[in-house]
């Protein structure tokens, strides 16, 4: 991920019991006939802030973050010809839309499943 050109998403969107805030990132690539990367961090709040990226897809038109309950959250990311929206465990669950997230052996403790599309 470039953060030099990383712009906001929507979020801060808070847990059910304020444990969790779930943050969406854009980040523009390839200049005018590029697209938008997106990612999801989660922050846990009883365990110093700790922060960690769950998804991480093509944007699409229709992005919205959701609580399902306190550990489940649904990310929307639809689009007119796609999606790439999911409902995640965010302690035990992330998305790459890619598959890299599922192949890392840096990542390969961060996570119990890996989705990718």
């Amino acid at each position: 991920m470039n953060k030099t050109y990383i712009q906001n998403g929507p979020g801060p969107v808070l847990s059910p019991t304020g444990e969790f805030t779930a943050n969406a990132y854009y980040e523009p690539y390839g200049g005018a006939a590029g697209g938008v990367n997106m990612w999801v961090e989660i922050t846990k709040h009883n365990e110093n802030d700790i922060k960690k990226v769950i998804y991480y897809s093509d944007a699409n038109d229709n992005i919205l973050l959701d609580w399902v309950d306190e550990k489940t959250l649904f990310i929307t990311n639809a689009g007119p010809y796609k999606s790439n929206s999911i409902k995640l465990d965010v302690e035990h669950e992330i998305y790459h839309d890619r598959g890299l997230a599922c192949r890392s052996w840096l990542l390969k403790d961060e996570y119990e499943t890996c989705y990718q599309k």
